[in-house]
This record gives structure tokens, C-alpha cells and sequence, in this order.
């Protein structure tokens, strides 16, 4: 399979906005390197290797402590290059991975040890084909014993379809991006009041970052702040960021990580919600041991 161009910068600028002490990228990957970790046969896409090693540097690079590694769909099921990483910097790493079906609860409590903290559950179609719904709803049952919550992954088109599905999970869901929203439909458009209609269960948490995906305008995304910012202000408790490093897919232009964080100023306008955004919020999730320490 043809290796896709390189979409992450190769030198993202130095951010203006310093993100406070403790901050959290609670949305990256990890990929490969491929000829250590081999991408999956089934995948839809072969990235350029994105390892731990650039992963790390950025982050520091960027002003953040800790970063949540997210399996992403060129892996597949097999997680060996998330663990990698998580072992790798047990103390400022989490994973949430994709799992079989029908894995087992030894190999769950492994994931578990090495920092995992929850699934993935991908419907977007373009990417990957998505698993039975009863399926998942037996893995998120399995996965409440250990603590962990179930991050989901869909287009708006796709959201009124999902919501009763969404619903019965018995667990805390967090939606990627935030649902994918349209952005030439405005905030107040219906899929988005839909969206925010399910926000108001609490048990629904909501990633706020990867304007570079949803505007139209393209960089600095000013037509996606209004988006995040709604979701911020209205859910401030709920509310996760991530710069979505190495950003999978991105077709029309390769983003400037350091502008993305520069955008977390404007989307949460003050330091109590930038707080909130990427320090308490992603701690209370991922490191809750060291709530209150």
C-alpha cells in the first residue's frame, strides 16, 4: 500500500500561549515505526512512522507535561506500539486502545497495568469498518470493572442514528472531536443543538480540539472556535483537548501544532477554563490517583 504524504510539521512553531503547569494533550498517536511495529493489513491508510521519540519531543516542545495516546485505525487491534510508548514514560502517559471483541480479561488487565484506560469505538467508515453495536456494548459492560471509559469516534451526519445507542452504554462516553460538527451549519444548526442536547447527560464527555479537520476558512480556524467554545462554556467539567499529532489523513494542509495551541486561548477565554480544559479535567480521567494528592 502507498505510504500517504507526511502530515505532521516538521517544525511547528514555539506557542505564544503557555498552557498552565501540568497540561495534558489528551488526543495524539503513535505510529510505528513500522518495521518494529507493522501497521495492520486491513488498515485504509499507511501514515509516514510517527514514533514515541517525535511524539515526546513535541510535547515538550509545546509546554506539556502529560500526553493520552490514542490507538489509531493504521494499528488495528494490535497495540504493541501504544504500549511501547506507555512503558516508555509510565508516569506522564495513558493509552485508550481498540480492542478484539472477544479479548480476554487477562489480556485487558495487562492493557490495564500498562496505562490503558479505555476503548475505542470507531464509526466512521471511510476509516475503518465498524464493529456490531451489541458487541460493543458487551466490551463497555466488561471494561466499567476496570475503570475505564469508552472514547467514540463519528460524523455529525451520523449522530441521530447513534444517540439511542450512545445512551446504553454503561459507562462514560467521550466523543472525538467534537462529533464532527458542520461547521457551514453554524452553531445553531440542528445537528449541533443535537449534539448539545446529548451533552447534557453528564455521564457524555467531549474533545474540543482538531479544528484543522472541521474548517472551511483552514488556518487559524477562527469558523471552528465558536464550536469549541460553546462546549467549553456550557460543559466546562467535561471538556478534554488534544492536538491530534500526527493528524492522520490531513489532506488539505499540514498543521502547525504550535498554532493549535495558540487557538486554546481563544476557545477558553479565561485561565479558570483553560484550567479546567487541560489540567483537571484529563487529570480526573486518567490520573485519578493523584486527585487531591
Amino acid at each position: 500500500m502507498k505510504i500517504d504524504p507526511q502530515t505532521w510539521h516538521p517544525d511547528p512553531k514555539t506557542p505564544d500561549y503557555r498552557p498552565p503547569v501540568g497540561a495534558v494533550d489528551a488526543h495524539c498517536h503513535v505510529f510505528g515505526p513500522g518495521d518494529v511495529f507493522p501497521y495492520a493489513p486491513e488498515r485504509k491508510y499507511t501514515p509516514v512512522d510517527a514514533p514515541k521519540e517525535s511524539l515526546f519531543a513535541l510535547r515538550k516542545h509545546l509546554g506539556f507535561q502529560r500526553s493520552v495516546i490514542v490507538q489509531a485505525s493504521c494499528h488495528g487491534k494490535d497495540n504493541a506500539a501504544l504500549i511501547d510508548a506507555l512503558k516508555a514514560d509510565p508516569e506522564n502517559t495513558r493509552g485508550i486502545a481498540v480492542v478484539d471483541l472477544n479479548i480476554s480479561d487477562e489480556e485487558l488487565a495487562e492493557l490495564d497495568a500498562a496505562g490503558v484506560r479505555g476503548v475505542r469505538f470507531n464509526f466512521v467508515k471511510r476509516l475503518v469498518d465498524p464493529g456490531p453495536k451489541d458487541g460493543f456494548l458487551r466490551m463497555a459492560e466488561r471494561i466499567r470493572k476496570l475503570g475505564w471509559h469508552v472514547i467514540v469516534y463519528f460524523e455529525a451526519p451520523d449522530l441521530e442514528e447513534l444517540i439511542p445507542f450512545l445512551k446504553t452504554l454503561p459507562v462514560t462516553v467521550v466523543i472525538d472531536h467534537m462529533g464532527r460538527p458542520d461547521v457551514a451549519a453554524g452553531v445553531d444548526g440542528t445537528s449541533f443543538r443535537m449534539f448539545h442536547e446529548l451533552m447534557e447527560d453528564p455521564k457524555f464527555w467531549v474533545k474540543v480540539g482538531c479544528p484543522e479537520r472541521l474548517s472551511l476558512s483552514g488556518p487559524p480556524y477562527d469558523d471552528v472556535v465558536p464550536f469549541a467554545r460553546s462546549l467549553i462554556e456550557a460543559y466546562p467539567d467535561r471538556v478534554l483537548w488534544g492536538t491530534d499529532w500526527p493528524h492522520p489523513n490531513m489532506k488539505s494542509h499540514v498543521p502547525d501544532d504550535g498554532l493549535l495551541v495558540d487557538r486554546v486561548a481563544f476557545i477558553a477565554p479565561t485561565p479558570e477554563l483553560q484550567q479546567k480544559l487541560l489540567v483537571d479535567n484529563p487529570m480526573r480521567l486518567y490520573w485519578p490517583e493523584q486527585q487531591g494528592a
